[in-house]
């Protein structure tokens, strides 16, 4: 993996005990618990803005926008 500029074995352990000895050995699951949360999240998140776009677009079709001779003076002024 050090072809992709990805760390590689000896790295990550150095990784993991730096992240071990800055948050210690107890606070560690609720990071991992943090994490997870956040990622489930986000990934429901993702799916339901996505649903929610394939919803809008197969509810309303666009819009024409009016001709100008369509537009009465009230449509003029709220421009």
């Amino acid at each position: 993996m050090a072809i992709f500029g990805m760390p590689g074995g000896a790295e990550i352990w150095i990784i993991l005990i730096v992240v071990l000895v800055i948050f210690g050995p107890t606070q560690l699951p609720k990071l991992a618990k943090m994490f997870g949360k956040s990622a489930k999240a986000l990934k429901e998140g993702m799916e339901g803005t996505l649903a929610d776009e394939d919803e809008k677009s197969a509810e309303k079709p666009a819009e024409k926008p009016k001709a100008t001779a369509d537009l009465t003076k009230d449509d003029l002024k709220d421009e």
